[in-house]
This record gives structure tokens, C-alpha cells and sequence, in this order.
């Protein structure tokens, strides 16, 4: 089932999700799709993989170094090879002159003689190799120390870096898709996969490629160390792995289907709130505050008991990894101590003596092997955790690259041509479009309008007036027939290039906050004051606007909370007036105006729109009534066309129809 199923499923209130396709296959093809965003901090990467393989390295001889310093040479007395001495700073006299045990080829039977005669350190030499090795110890971790104080910030930095680079590139998208995905899409939804789905790109390296790299690794190295001391440990280790990777195998689905509950739960709720504060306003007018708390309550626990559930899981998954694990460490250790008291020797002794003078079976050898096994228990262990938070990365990686990988139906042209200048005609010929390919919203549209004439465009709510002027800045794009300018096809036009030359005001009347000249100015960045202030007398803004405190300067609240019906009406078109483009799209433009600031608005508009084309979506008569051409839709045919007083003569009209009802409702609504 496809992800928009899954949500769709989940929004009627299934339980559960079905369980997502996750095979390796697409978890490497997700991870290679991270490759681009990557790309820019390679250097960067490439110098924190070398600093972290020197670094666990150097951690790993000095480690295996230290403990047969300390266990053997400081504790038991044994003489230093040559490398530990010239590390040491020591002289000769520490080193060991046994040419068996130099060349690794000691035997069992000489070690056992040597141990009954006087240790070959002295106690003073044995404190000195004591006291350096101490000053070395303090030395590197002070170093160590430095460094990784700010390897954290540095990293973080990185990870950060490629996760605002996935980031830009979904809101890129996520803009550049046209309204037909946004009309059907959840706002929420798409920021929650921007802020926090992107956000699985930072725990892409570590979790899934560099601490798998590394666990898988370690745990080779591992098995060889333990093998070197004995097989059967390696043995015990590779037989409980067979029932740890059944377990595995077997859960793995569960975890699966408990990561994706929980994200689309938390998308649901992220969809919750920014749906609440978007309309506070009407919450509030309606007392509704109780029932939108009930269901914001109701959105948090369910994103509540999912996240419970994912990680509940995993620490099941996990615990019985942990229980093999205890169990084979602690029979590991009852044969290590069995061969201690033997004084077994080792499955490599002549091989081990050569690097860490382990021949027999110590106190020295049975804690490093110990802590061998441990580490590989405790590491199966991880890397069960680590697989289980990659089932969550991957089904996160997968909704935001959904939305990445989603067709873009509005494109530019290869080959774009230009906007044409100076416009003479915008066409529509034979167009039309659905959301769906059930349910049309344009059928046969056929419609004309010139350059110095005002089109209005009228109809019933759900005609498809709007999407039809949408169309004009390819908001959308027809599934049949062409929008012509000047008898060019605006798909042979670039996307900017047609939005730079059309201009609309909303019937939303969207601001922001700042100041009221950033507000008219939002998509003119360049315009100068003198421009704000003449698009602002045409749209009969500016005589409230110099009423303001600071005049053009002063501060708007949050969506123009401070400002009117009107004056946000006003503001609006004024937006759309400064960019002083060929074709003006007008979405209701006085439906909050008084009736006479509509109509000087309209002679304004008349006035500076001789030498271009503005279309009016309205339901307004006095507005209708001016406009040089009349197109009336209905189910998404325009019925009938032409000047309001040669529709207004036809009897059984549409437009006449239409007319009439509007001054019954507008009567009734006058009414004593």
C-alpha cells in the first residue's frame, strides 16, 4: 500500500498501520539519496571518519598495550620489549634479553620455569614503569581530553549542515508543487516532515552507516581476539548469535509498523496545533476552546502511546539480546577461570606473547579475554538497538524523500520563451481541469480578455472561478486545452517569468508582521517609497496609513491583527498594484470595502489599468456592473458572456437569474 494509503487508513481511525516495505535494498536506496545533500560537507566528513578510525585505534593498542604493562610488567615484573621501553623512556636494562621471547617463540614449559625464579623487574624498576605509565596515562587523557571537548560542537555542526541542506531542498519542493498537491495535502504534515523526518539525515552517518560500519567490525575483531586465546569462546559467541538473529528477523516487522504509527501520530498532532492557531480567532467566537481541547488532548496521547509502544518494543527486542548475552558471558568467564587455575596455555600463546606476552592463562590474560566477551555481548547487544532505531531513521527518510520524490506537474520548458511585452490578449482556449479525474472543475472553457478592459468573472461559491484565474499564474496547469498570451502557450513560458508579469491580490488578504510598507512591498523588494505610497492612494490606502503612528513605519501585528476588514483588503491589493504588472488578478477585491470606497477603488483601478488586463473574480453588483466583459460560470462552463446590461436582457438569463437573487438576499438581508 502506498504511504498517501497508509495515512489515509490511519486518519479513519485504523489502529495500526500496515507494516512498511523496509528490505535492505531500499534502505541502501534511501541512504544513496542522501548522498546529494551530503556532498557539500565532504571534506568535512571525510576529515571526522579519519579523526575517529586514528582515534578508536590509537584507543585500541593503547588499551591492549596498557593492560600488559600494568598486568604483567608492574604487577608480575616481567621485562619491557623493546617497543614499550623506548616508549617508556627507559633503558636497557628493562628490556628482556630472552631471544625466545623476543622472536614470539617461547615456550610453555620455559614460562613456567621462569616463574619460580626471582621476577626479572626490580621493585624499583617495576615502580618506574608504574609512575611513566601513570604520566603517559595523564597525559593522554588530558589530550584526548581537548579534543574531544570540541569534537562534539564540530559534529553537530556537520550533521546540522547536511540537515539544513535536506531541509531547504523539501521546502523547495514543497513550493514548487503546484496547488493541486497542496489542496489536498495537510499543512502539518508537511512540517512535520520538514522539521523533524529531514532531521533523521543526522543519525543517517552514525546510526546507519558509520556505527554499523564500526559494530560489524569490532565484532570481527573481536571474535579473531577471543579466538586467539580460545576457539571455544568464539564458538559460544557465533552459536548464541544464530537465536539472536532469529529474534531479530522475527520483530523487526513489529518495530516497523510502531515507527510509522508514532510518526504519522506526531504529524497528526503537529497538523492539530498549527490548524488551532491558525483560526484562534474563530476557536474563540465559537467558546469552542473545550472541544478543540478534547481533540488536541486526544491527538497528544495517541502520538503519546505510540512513541510509548516503539520504544517499549525496542527495550523488549533488546532485553532478550541482553539475556542471551548475560548468559554466555557468565559461562565464558566459568572456563576462563577453569583455565586460570590450570594454567592452560593459550590457543596462540607463541603469537600472543609477540604483541601482548600472553602465553599462558593469567590473571592478565583472563581479564583482557573477559573483556573481550563482554564487549562482544554488550556490542550484540548495541547493535540490536542500533538496528531497531534504524527501522525508525529509514521509515523517516522515506516520508521526507515522499515528499521530494513527488512529480512536479507544473515545469518550465526547456527551452523557455519570453514573456511577450507589450500584452495585448489573455486566452483561454477549450480548457480543461480536476482535481481528480472524477470530479472536473473546468469544462470547454473558452474566454478572452484584452489589454485596457476589466473582466469580471462571476458565478455560484464552487464554480471554479478562483481555480480558473489560478491558472493564469500556473498555479495549475490545464489537463486539457491552453492559456494563451498574446497567442503564446503558457507552458513555452518559465514559471518566474509569468508570476513576475501577473500580480493577484487574495481574497484571504494575508499579511505579515512588520511594518506596513515591508507589507506592501513583500513582492516588490526593490520598489521605492514614492512606488508604495502611489500603489497605496490607488488602492485608497494611504490616507488611513498616515493616520498611524508612524505612518508607513508602523509596526502590524501577527497576520495584521491591528488593521480592519477593509484596511487589509486595501493593503492587499495595494501589494498587488507595486509590482505594476501586465496582468492584475482581483479575488473579491471589495468584498470588505464600504460603497464608496469601492467604487473610487474601481475608477483607480480603471485608471491606472489602461495598458493592461485585470480579470475580477466578484459577487459584488456595483463591482460587476462597471466591468467591460462579464463571464458567468456555472459547473465549470461559462454559460454566458458579454456587458451587464446585454445579459440583463435576456429573460431566462443565467446572469439575470443570478442577478435578481443577489438583490432578493441583499434586500432581505436589509430588511427593517
Amino acid at each position: 500500500m502506498s504511504e498517501l494509503g497508509l495515512i489515509q487508513g490511519y486518519q479513519q481511525g485504523n489502529a495500526e498501520a500496515e507494516t512498511p516495505k523496509l528490505s535492505f535494498r531500499k534502505m541502501a536506496a534511501l541512504a544513496w539519496k542522501t548522498w546529494p545533500y551530503m556532498r557539500p560537507m565532504l571534506k568535512h566528513l571525510i576529515f571526522l571518519g579519519s579523526l575517529f578510525f586514528v582515534g578508536g585505534l590509537g584507543g585500541l593498542v593503547t588499551l591492549f598495550v596498557g593492560t600488559d604493562l600494568f598486568t604483567n610488567k608492574v604487577l608480575v615484573g616481567e621485562k619491557l620489549q623493546p617497543i614499550q621501553a623506548m616508549v617508556l623512556f627507559v633503558g636497557e636494562e628493562y628490556v628482556t634479553d630472552d631471544p625466545e621471547r623476543l622472536n614470539g617463540k617461547q615456550s610453555a614449559s620455559k614460562t613456567v620455569q621462569l616463574e619460580n625464579v626471582e621476577p626479572e623487574l626490580t621493585w624499583d624498576q617495576r615502580k618506574t614503569v608504574r609512575n611513566r605509565l601513570i604520566i603517559w596515562g595523564i597525559l593522554g587523557a588530558v589530550g584526548a581530553g581537548l579534543v574531544w571537548l570540541l569534537i562534539p560542537y564540530y559534529t553537530m555542526w556537520v550533521w546540522q549542515s547536511i540537515n539544513q541542506n535536506l531541509r531547504v531542498a523539501m521546502v523547495q519542493r514543497a513550493e514548487s508543487l503546484s496547488l493541486k498537491y497542496h489542496d489536498n495535502a495537510r499543512v502539518g504534515d508537511a512540517i512535520f516532515r520538514v522539521y523533524q523526518d529531514s532531521a533523521m539525515i543526522m543519525s543517517l552517518l552514525q546510526s546507519g552507516i558509520v556505527y554499523p560500519i564500526m559494530t560489524l567490525g569490532w565484532i570481527v575483531f573481536a571474535l579473531l581476539f577471543v579466538m586467539a586465546f580460545d576457539p571455544i569462546f568464539a564458538a559460544m559467541i557465533i552459536v548464541v548469535g544464530v537465536p539472536v538473529v532469529w529474534v531479530i528477523v522475527v520483530y523487526t516487522p513489529r518495530i516497523r509498523r510502531r515507527a510509522m504509527n508514532n510518526r504519522m501520530a506526531n504529524s497528526d498532532l503537529t497538523s492539530r496545533l498549527q490548524e488551532v492557531f491558525a483560526a484562534i480567532k474563530i476557536v474563540k467566537a465559537n467558546r469552542a476552546e473545550a472541544r478543540v481541547f478534547d481533540r488536541f488532548n486526544r491527538d497528544s496521547v495517541n502520538a503519546l502511546n505510540t512513541a510509548y509502544f516503539l520504544r517499549l518494543d525496542m527495550v523488549i527486542l533488546t532485553a532478550m539480546v541482553a539475556l542471551l548475552g548475560g548468559v554466555t558471558l557468565v559461562s565464558a568467564e566459568y572456563i576462563m577461570v577453569t583455565f586460570v587455575v590450570e594454567e592452560r596455555e593459550t590457543f596462540l600463546g607463541a603469537w600472543a606473547a609477540s604483541f601482548l606476552g600472553f602465553v599462558l592463562w593469567n590473571l592478565g590474560a583472563f581479564e583482557i579475554a573477559r573483556k573481550r566477551v563482554s564487549d562482544l555481548t554488550q556490542t550484540g547487544g548495541f547493535f540490536v538497538g542500533l538496528w531497531t532505531r534504524m527501522q525508525d531513521l529509514f521509515i523517516a527518510l522515506d516520508r521526507a524523500f515522499y515528499l521530494l520524490d513527488l512529480k512536479l506537474d507544473v515545469v518550465d520548458p526547456d527551452e523557455p520563451v519570453s514573456f511577450p511585452s507589450p500584452i495585448i490578449e489573455a486566452t483561454w482556449r477549450d480548457v480543461y481541469f480536476g482535481y481528480d479525474d472524477a470530479h472536473p472543475v473546468l469544462r470547454g472553457i473558452d474566454l478572452r480578455g484584452g489589454v485596457g478592459t476589466v473582466t469580471a468573472i462571476v458565478g455560484a461559491t464552487g464554480a471554479g472561478k478562483s481555480t480558473l484565474m489560478s491558472m493564469l499564474l500556473r498555479l495549475y496547469d490545464p489537463d486539457r486545452g491552453q492559456l494563451l498570451v498574446n497567442g503564446i502557450d503558457l507552458k513555452d513560458v518559465a514559471v518566474d517569468d509569468i508570476r513576475a508579469n501577473t500580480s493577484i491580490a487574495l481574497q484571504q488578504n494575508t499579511l505579515f508582521a512588520g511594518t506596513v510598507a515591508n507589507n506592501i512591498a513583500y513582492a516588490a523588494a526593490n520598489a521605492k517609497r514614492s512606488d508604495l505610497e502611489a500603489a497605496a492612494r490607488i488602492a485608497c490606502a494611504d490616507d488611513f496609513i498616515k493616520a498611524m503612528p508612524k505612518g508607513y513605519d508602523t509596526e502590524l501585528g501577527e497576520r495584521g491583527g491591528k488593521l480592519s476588514a477593509g484596511q487589509r483588503q486595501r493593503l492587499s491589493i495595494a501589494r498587488a498594484i507595486v509590482r505594476d504588472t501586465q496582468i492584475l488578478i482581483l479575488d473579491e477585491p471589495t468584498a470588505s470595502l464600504d460603497a464608496r470606497t469601492e467604487q473610487q477603488v474601481l475608477a483607480n483601478l480603471s485608471e491606472w489599468g489602461r495598458g493592461k488586463v485585470i480579470f475580477l473574480i466578484t459577487h459584488r453588483l456595483s463591482t460587476i456592473r462597471n466591468a467591460d466583459e462579464i463571464a458567468f460560470l456555472e459547473d465549470g462552463r461559462i454559460v454566458e458572456q458579454g456587458r451587464h446590461d446585454e445579459l440583463m436582457s435576456k429573460e431566462a438569463g443565467k446572469y439575470r437569474g443570478f442577478v435578481n437573487a443577489e438583490i432578493a438576499g441583499s434586500d432581505v438581508g436589509e430588511g427593517p
